[in-house]
């Protein structure tokens, strides 16, 4: 089992889920954002430096059937963000040690 998967839910524009996430998870971690958290994935968007020194020790992933439901398509999402399905939400669970989930 390995790091934490961090699962990050809000908006940056609605809450500071995602800046106490990043302040908190620890190289090695994981960070998926799913529901209205998927709008932190745009490229040149507020998040977009915090998500991008992030990329620099953990991997940064976004669930793509939010996305779809936000009608945002996979272009827009920053270099570096994989893009995953809900196999790949259990893939990333069942590899971490436990999930964190910040709302």
């Amino acid at each position: 089992m390995g790091a934490i998967l961090h699962t990050v839910n809000k908006s940056p524009f609605e809450k500071n889920s995602l800046q106490t996430c990043l302040r908190m998870s620890l190289p090695g971690s994981s960070i998926l954002l799913i529901e209205d958290g998927v709008y932190a994935a745009l490229a040149g968007g507020d998040a977009a430096a915090g998500l991008a020194a992030a990329m620099q020790d953990r991997s940064v992933a976004v669930l793509g059937p939010d996305l779809r439901a936000r009608g945002i398509a996979e272009d827009r999402i920053m270099d570096g963000i994989e893009i995953v399905d809900y196999d790949g939400f259990v893939r990333l669970a069942a590899a971490s040690a436990k999930v964190q989930s910040w709302m």
